[in-house]
């Protein structure tokens, strides 16, 4: 009737009122419906239904437009069609909730009847929008195309074969009438005898009996869908009595089976809970207390009494079968943590003995390369080569060392006396393959107890190791030494890339506490953090990661003040004279003469490193005397003594030129007054440089 109305055609306003308050009354009583039956079944925010209101609501808007003709017609017209189709979509949707096969076939076939009625009355409307002209806009056409293809198809794959035969016989009647008959071939002759032209798409006029048909045809049809839909309804009403029937017997029966199961229940089970709760109490003692026990002792190598883990009963019933598989399974865990106790303890035995045997074979290379220093030190190059390989030399006995610490032994520490801390970093750096980077500061003078001196050497090599090689190689890694009030704090500052905060975190808690080696396994690329945090549980100390102000990373190393000693003052004619201990000569690119550090750790000789190594050789380089100890002296580790290996024709008229005679001065004596004296030449360097413009 809008349809009508919009092409100019013949429509009483009583009936189209007529119609309109018949809607109305329509949505209001699907509105109060559709509430109720959602808020039954619990679901008050059903989308479909909640998009249907919403195009109800935009009902009296559109009836405004097409009464005062306004906007498009096709949209106005399309605004009722979409109406229609959101019914269709809510009674599919709740149709589909049903749990019964039957009926849910059967709703689908009575929505599809309905669908195919729609799409015919979309066929009435397209046509009563061509209006007295007969034209039609291409998308109007093109729609009515549309429609007519959708309930042919719709009626014979969906409709016909699922229709009983009486409801079959009843359809086949309305589509055998002469109104149904004349709608296919207006159908027909609409879609092949059309007209395009400028201004749309003119229809045959044989379409102007369109009406007539469907009034005929139309009412019988709508009467058919009403009762299919009458039968859907008492269907599903049977369905539902059927099912309330069934749930009250079930409840009956339920009720009853229930009766009796507690009866059986009161009777068997106050004894089962007894041993029940005996069997918790048990099973949560061992589980909380005697486990954890057993488990700790095994790991720290102990025995355990047998008597303490539960034995098998034997019992043949439920509890008893429990309670036997429990003392099984804590049986079983107890012999793996057992196994894996010894086979820990004999790697480590094994890896501790592999270390030791390789340790040994390291010191005999390094004394190899002794020997080889002073029997060919005279070639400066093969010198310099040889040095190369004695610092690669001392850094695989650190690694070694390394696997000496994981596998659960001590690094063996020969010291007797104190050594100042100046001499320690020096020991530490000399460790380091890139040492020649390294620049050490010790800010006040005291000593470490001789018995922790080659674990905190080797603590700080590693943590020099890491900030050498993950920094800039132009770049120099300065460590600082200096008292605190909890001990000595030694800071290795690097100019290194950034570390996330996070990463800082993490590193730290495995320094703070030393991870167990599980963790190893996932993290074997960072030995150097387990190693690290293993010495410093050791030795009571902490060790922090942190940025420093240049955007690298500062390690700040915190000693307790136990492995502390004042330094005792040199004894009156021990110190050797500073006065007389020359300057090396620069070499052609302006480096000086290779500083021997000692190294004192476990060796069969003591260990001297470069400082800094000729990068080619040197034509002449004055001599430094080597000092001598006094027969009265404690043996001193051995030394190899400063250009030994020169041919005596090159070293006697140095030696006559400076005048310096050999004293009774020990190594500590000579290595303390080298060091005061390259502190001195770097502070006047400093100073000369801030003089300059």
């Amino acid at each position: 009737m809008t349809a009508t109305r919009w092409a100019s055609g013949s429509v009483s306003e009583k009936e189209l009122r007529e119609q309109r308050a018949a809607t109305d009354r329509a949505a209001d009583e699907f509105r109060r419906a559709a509430d109720g039956a959602l808020a039954a079944t619990g679901r008050e925010d059903d989308h479909y239904v909640t998009e249907l209101k919403h195009s109800l609501a935009d009902l009296a808007a559109f009836r405004e437009r097409a009464d005062a003709r306004s906007g498009d017609a096709d949209r106005t017209i399309g605004y009722y069609s979409d109406l229609v189709d959101h019914i269709i979509r809510v009674y599919q949707n709740e149709f589909s909730h049903a749990e019964d096969a039957e009926l849910i076939q059967e709703s689908g076939l009575v929505v599809t009847v309905f669908t195919v009625t729609e799409m015919v009355a979309r066929e009435t409307t397209i046509l009563a929008m061509a209006g007295p002209s007969r034209r039609l806009s291409p998308s109007g056409f093109a729609e009515f195309v549309n429609s007519v293809g959708s309930q042919r198809y719709q009626y014979d794959e969906w409709v016909a074969p699922y229709l009983t035969t009486e409801d079959k016989a009843a359809y086949d009647q309305v589509f055998a009438s002469d109104g149904w008959k004349t709608k296919v071939r207006l159908e027909d002759v609409v879609i092949s005898d059309h007209q395009s032209t400028a201004s749309g798409i003119e229809l045959p006029e044989e379409a102007d009996a369109w009406q007539a048909a469907y009034d005929e045809f139309a009412p019988r049809l709508a009467a058919l869908n009403a009762e299919q839909g009458r039968a859907l309804l008492v269907h599903a009403d049977a369905k539902a009595t059927q099912l309330e029937n069934e749930v009250i017997w079930l409840i009956v029966g339920n009720g009853a089976a229930v009766i009796a199961v507690a009866a059986v229940i009161v009777l068997t089970t106050r004894s089962v809970l007894r041993r029940l709760r005996g069997l918790h109490q048990r099973t949560v003692a061992i589980a909380e207390d005697t486990l954890p026990d057993v488990v700790a002792r095994l790991q720290r190598g102990q025995p355990v009494d047998d008597d303490a883990l539960p034995a098998v009963s034997g019992d043949r019933d439920e509890v008893g079968r429990i309670s036997d598989a429990f003392a099984r399974v804590v049986s079983v865990s107890v012999d793996g943590h057992a196994r894996l106790a010894a086979e820990r303890q004999g790697f480590g035995m094994f890896a501790a003995g592999i270390a030791s045997r390789t340790g040994n074979l390291v010191s005999r290379q390094l004394a190899l390369t002794d020997e080889l220093q002073d029997a060919f030190g005279h070639d400066e190059e093969l010198l310099a080569r040889l040095m190369r390989s004695d610092q690669l030399t001392v850094g695989m006995r650190r690694q070694i060392e390394n696997l000496l610490i994981l596998a659960g032994g001590e690094i063996p520490d020969p010291h007797t006396e104190p050594m100042r801390v100046a001499d320690l970093l020096r020991e530490a750096a000399a460790e380091v393959e890139d040492f020649r980077r390294i620049e050490r500061q010790a800010l006040d003078e005291i000593s470490v107890a001789p018995r922790v001196i080659s674990e905190i050497s080797h603590l700080l090599a590693e943590l020099l190791d890491n900030a050498t090689r993950f920094s800039p190689p132009q770049s120099k890694v300065v460590i600082r030494a200096e008292l605190v009030t909890d001990g000595l704090s030694v800071d290795i500052e690097d100019r290194g890339p950034r570390v996330t905060a996070a990463t800082y975190e993490e590193m730290n808690g495995r320094l703070h506490s030393a991870p167990p080696y599980a963790v190893l396994a996932e993290n074997a690329h960072r030995l150097g953090l387990f190693v690290v945090g293993h010495i410093a549980e050791q030795l009571g100390a902490t060790v922090t990661l942190r940025r420093s102000v240049y955007g690298g990373t500062s390690a700040v190393v915190i000693l307790p003040k136990e492995l502390l000693v004042p330094t005792e003052p040199v004894r009156a004619g021990k110190e050797a004279p500073r006065a007389a201990m020359p300057a090396p000569a620069p070499g052609p690119f302006g480096e000086r003469k290779p500083e021997l550090v000692l190294h004192a750790k476990t060796r069969s000789a003591a260990r001297r490193t470069p400082e800094r190594l000729p990068e080619r050789p040197v034509e002449s380089k004055p001599s430094v005397p080597s000092p001598t100890r006094n027969g009265d002296a404690k043996p001193a580790l051995p030394e190899r003594i400063p250009q030994a290996h020169i041919a005596e024709q090159l070293r006697a008229p140095h030696a006559a030129e400076t005048g310096v005679h050999q004293d009774a001065a020990t190594p500590e004596e000579v290595a303390d007054a080298w060091a005061d004296y390259e502190h001195g030449t770097q502070t006047v360097e400093e100073e000369l440089r801030q003089d300059q413009p």
